[in-house]
């Protein structure tokens, strides 16, 4: 029987075997044939398996939801962890807002194969928002006429006025290619399109300042930015973060990005950023709004907020790439603020961060595990640490 799965979403028998598209559950026959058990799902979309933008679709929620616990218990587990780790928080199916496709000159468009560079040519899609996924058959249209030398990035976001287009290897020249984009764009309805060949991005449509609104404040929204991929994953670690804020009146935001969490708090926020161009978009919505929001761009990396600094606010904010945040999280050992919410996207450096609070004595106090990848092995999550 399947007892368990895999980081990469095998299941695994009661003896160690290593079982493909199989679920919790499920039978291996003596003869190699499976017996499906009750957490198996029929895959809704025709690309599954071979597209790489899901690896889970066998999966019903329930386990789905275990797959998810599973990975952040194990990554504890692996540094002498434990703590309560609540239910997880499911994005729905068609509800990504963002997302990088790849493009050929053929006009085949989608998500590359698993381990692979190969394109699976997109005719449906179970995760994408349907404003995403109907730009596809424009797409393949306008690259025809582009005719690019070589394989595109096609970075789609769904902002306030609709969605964001950023072309990644081919700046495009002349007339004809001119009245295609205007005319892709009019068409569609986008809100912008840009191209970039390396030297960084120009606008080739925008007939209004485009942004995305963060805490109800409208932000600008600078091309192919990072945002959380659902607005429902968006909406559950606000809601964790907030619960761990409570109601301290001076906060520290850290790797704030455009301000997400920034502008979700109440009392005064200090929202630090290393990345040049989300700093200013979050500095110019919060004086636009009047929030008292107060940024500084600043590498976290190279200088973490030292134990001083951070003791004086109520809270901290910290929300870290894949990476994680070794050097601020070391600098936060050392720190008397009473009460800190991690984001997170990868459960082991996240592990590797905590343990090294934990052993100055920080507590871990409870985690919310948040599905925003619809059938991915990603997982995000929202954890309180406590002095």
């Amino acid at each position: 029987m399947i007892t368990r799965l895999a980081a990469r979403g095998d299941g695994i028998t009661e003896d160690g075997r290593t079982v493909a598209f199989a679920a919790p559950g499920d039978i291996l026959r003596a003869d190699g044939s499976i017996e499906r058990g009750t957490h198996y799902q029929v895959p809704p979309c025709r690309h599954f398996p071979e597209c790489g933008g899901c690896q889970l679709q066998h999966l019903d929620d329930v386990a789905w939801s275990g797959f998810i616990v599973d990975r952040i218990a194990g990554a504890l587990t692996a540094h002498g962890l434990s703590t309560e780790i609540r239910t997880p928080a499911l994005s729905p199916p068609r509800t990504r807002r963002r997302a990088t496709l790849h493009a050929e000159s053929s006009g085949r468009i989608g998500f590359a194969v698993e381990k692979s560079h190969a394109i699976v040519d997109m005719t449906e899609c179970h995760v994408l928002a349907p404003e995403l996924f109907a730009l596809v058959a424009p797409l393949r249209r306008l690259i025809h006429v582009l005719r690019p030398r070589r394989r595109l990035d096609l970075h789609l976001t769904l902002a306030d006025q609709g969605v964001d287009l950023l072309v990644n290897g081919i700046m495009p020249d002349g007339l004809a290619a001119a009245e295609a984009i205007t005319a892709f764009a009019e068409e569609n309805g986008l809100a912008r399109i840009a191209f970039d060949e390396g030297y960084g991005p120009e606008v080739r449509w925008e007939p209004e300042a485009v942004t995305i609104t963060l805490g109800g404040v409208p932000v600008p929204l600078p091309p192919a930015s990072f945002l959380q991929a659902t607005r429902e994953g968006e909406a559950a670690l606000v809601s964790a973060v907030r619960e761990v804020v409570g109601d301290a009146t001076i906060v520290a935001d850290l790797f704030a990005g455009l301000g997400t969490f920034a502008l979700a708090l109440p009392g005064r926020v200090y929202a630090a950023e290393g990345g040049r161009e989300p700093v200013s978009a979050l500095k110019a919505a919060a004086q636009r709004s009047q929030r008292l929001v107060f940024t500084e761009h600043r590498d976290l990396f190279r200088r973490p907020l030292a134990p001083p600094e951070l003791d004086r606010f109520g809270a901290i904010v910290i929300d870290p790439p894949r990476a994680g945040a070794r050097e601020q999280a070391q600098a936060l050992a050392g720190a008397k603020v009473p009460m800190l919410a991690y984001v997170s996207c990868n459960p082991s450096s996240f592990a590797r961060d905590v343990k090294t609070m934990c052993d100055s004595g920080w507590r871990l106090d409870w985690i919310q595990p948040v599905g925003q990848f619809r059938w991915s092995t990603h997982v995000e999550l929202t954890a309180q640490l406590s002095r």
